[in-house]
């Protein structure tokens, strides 16, 4: 919702009104004498800690004053006003109406109207909220200053009254005891295959009134059950706060924010630009590498915070506050992209269909990609900070905000939004009746109409075919159709694992390297049966040989064409890279056809299809003595027609024939 704004300060009380013209309404001169003390009451009781008067006492006088005459009306829009200052809306609203009662036209310009309608809001009374501050606008004699925020106010009146009426599903359960305690539980972040989960937790300091912030987590069980979360190591948790992470796909990169103290220290060997920075780590094995301050041009002066990583690694998000003018601090979204030397590029700040005037927050990118999860308080809500979506289309732009719904959102702050890899299910943290204390993390099920594109987790092992031994595999992932590299990344350098998070019903393209081997190459298509979590691919490298024949898996002809089609010049060009990394190397290039169709059609397409691989390699600088090209028709299947003849199904059978059709290299002595 909109935030009202704090129209006046603190230290010009009652300045909204002339209570310094004489006559007053009250004839009362005791009544008089305790206004005048209630006005002045609070700037003279200044609270040394925390430098906020003492509304208090001014609220005391003001009381008084009424009791002495019940129809002061000058007397109750002060009780009012201190107690709006002192967060009871409900005493301030009591006292507004009743000074529109007692005086109606008290206020030639309806301003006690307006500030009614604001306490109001707040507390979800939005049909009389409404009723005010269109009594506010219609005033000609409105505060043309005030206008603006008045017709805010009355569109998200009207927006949380249709809400209201039209609430969505929402059934909110704690994730239990092993993730929530009786200290507040918040920002969780969860790795694409659902299993592990990391968040952070606010504790007093030895026992103290003060507090910090460190990371937690969890793993989930069989049964899905999260076991108890332990503290993360100690170069990662500090004795200076930690919070807001975002763990990678496959739970081996963590970029998080620490603020610094006031000696400036980050925490033990971390430095930053000043005020909250985020810093980036990696795990190896089973153990997080001490963090470094987020390489590239992210982290400034001002402060940077909640970030959210992308599932390719290359995107992220994050949140960077300012002072504007008035010294009132401002927060927007912004996003960074990896480049090519592992440093992250300035960052750019999201449009205005996101962006507002008011503060943004609590940032999350689904790993579809495309969908966008975040809190504000300037688009139209609830009420305080309310949890919006927004989608990327093809060309780049976010669509409008959208409101998740009532009663999702609700009048308070709603923020810590994170929805799983399917799309299925959502987390948050709220502080609700049955929970361990404090804020605690829940899940629930995403209405359809807010979900993003089902997502699933693609996984394997990258190793030697001959000793099994683990390799730290480089592999892309091609969406085939578009053509675009999706994923970027490298297997584990310890067990040559990997996982990434892909959208599902689509071809893709994965192709991998590694020093000393021949370059591996598939393609297959991300239909994921209902039950089944994810798609598994081991990826045996063969070391270097003459013998071994390897195939061009991404290299794709229309039906009985031999010109390559477009989405095979990816693989082609990293070919293209592996031999000029080895120019020792002298290859034959093979095309095979099934065994449909007539033989001797079937050898001529096999040598065009071969030659047109020939003739790319040698138009992207490939010595064409390096190169040799042959067609063998059908004459070398994998599968046998007898075989496949047995097979009980058509796509069973058309499988085993792509099989059969595909183009070969080979190393020749």
């Amino acid at each position: 919702m909109i935030k009202i704004l704090v129209l006046f300060s603190v230290f010009f009380l009652c300045a909204n009104f002339s209570f310094s013209q004489f006559p007053y309404s009250s004839k009362s001169k005791k009544a008089i004498k305790l206004f005048e003390k209630a006005r002045s009451a609070p700037m003279q009781n200044i609270n040394p800690e925390s430098n906020i008067p003492d509304f208090k006492l001014g609220i005391e006088f003001a009381n008084k004053a009424i009791e002495k005459d019940p129809n002061f009306w000058e007397a109750h829009v002060l009780a009012a006003e201190l107690n709006e200052k002192n967060r009871d809306l409900e005493k301030a609203i009591f006292h507004y109406k009743k000074a529109l009662n007692i005086h109606p036209t008290h206020s030639i310009n309806s301003k006690t109207n307006f500030f009614l309608a604001t306490c109001e809001l707040k507390i979800g009374l939005y049909t009389d909220a409404l009723k005010n501050i269109e009594l506010f606008i219609r005033n000609p004699n409105a505060v043309e200053e005030w206008l603006s925020k008045a017709r805010e106010m009355e569109a998200n009146a009207r927006f949380a009254m249709i809400a209201l009426k039209n609430p969505i599903p929402f059934d909110p359960i704690n994730l239990g005891e092993g993730i929530n305690s009786i200290y507040p539980e918040y920002y969780p972040s969860i790795t694409v295959d659902g299993k592990t989960m990391l968040f952070t937790r606010r504790l007093p300091i030895n026992n103290s009134s003060q507090f910090q912030e460190d990371f937690f987590v969890s793993q989930s069980n069989e049964n899905q059950n999260w076991g108890v979360a332990e503290p993360m190591q100690k170069n990662v948790n500090t004795i200076n706060n930690e919070g807001a992470p975002t763990i990678s796909s496959d739970g081996k990169s963590l970029i998080f924010v620490a603020c610094c103290d006031e000696s400036g220290d980050y925490g033990y060997g971390r430095a930053g630009f000043g005020s909250c920075d985020l810093f980036y780590t990696k795990k190896l094995g089973n153990n997080w590498l001490t963090p470094i301050n987020l390489p590239g041009n992210v982290n400034s002066r001002n402060w940077e915070t909640q970030p959210s990583l992308s599932a390719d690694g290359k995107t992220l998000y994050f949140i960077r506050g300012v002072r504007n003018k008035e010294g009132k601090k401002e927060s927007d979204i912004y996003v960074s992209r990896l480049e090519n030397d592992g440093k992250w590029s300035a960052a750019e700040r999201l449009p205005n269909t996101i962006n507002t005037p008011y503060a943004e927050e609590s940032v999350h990118i689904h790993p579809d990609g495309k969908t966008l999860y975040f809190a504000s308080r300037g688009h139209l809500g609830m009420g305080g900070s309310d949890l919006f979506v927004s989608r990327i289309d093809k060309n780049g732009n976010w669509s409008k905000a959208e409101n998740l719904g009532y009663p999702i959102n609700t009048l308070f702050d709603e923020n810590s939004l994170m929805v799983s890899a399917k799309g299925d299910i959502a987390f948050l943290a709220s502080n609700r009746p049955g929970g361990y204390g404090d804020l605690d993390i829940y899940y629930f099920n995403l209405p359809d109409e807010i979900k993003p594109t089902k997502t699933f987790y693609f996984d394997g092992l990258v190793f030697d075919l001959k000793t099994r031994k683990a390799l730290a595999g480089h592999f892309q992932l091609i969406d085939i159709e578009s053509g675009q590299v999706v994923i970027i990344s490298d297997a584990d350098k310890i067990d040559g694992s990997f996982m990434v998070a892909l959208p599902i019903n689509r071809d893709y393209a994965i192709s991998v390297s590694y020093p000393g081997y021949f370059p591996y190459s598939l393609n297959f298509n991300l239909s994921i049966p209902d039950g089944q979590e994810n798609y598994h691919l081991d990826i045996p490298l063969n070391p270097e040989t003459s013998e071994v024949e390897n195939v061009l898996s991404n290299v794709f002809f229309d039906v009985n064409q031999s010109k390559i089609r477009e989405t095979s010049k990816i693989e082609l060009l990293e070919f293209v890279a592996y031999l000029k990394e080895n120019p020792q190397h002298k290859i034959e290039l093979g095309g095979h056809t099934d065994s449909r169709g007539n033989s001797t059609d079937n050898l001529i397409l096999s040598s065009e299809r071969a030659k047109s691989v020939y003739g790319f390699l040698v138009s992207n600088g490939i010595d064409a003595n390096r190169l040799s090209y042959k067609g063998y028709g059908s004459t070398q299947t994998i599968i046998s027609d007898i075989e496949i003849e047995k097979m009980q199904s058509d796509e069973e059978k058309e499988k085993a024939h792509q099989k059969n059709r595909r183009t070969v290299y080979k190393i020749i002595l």
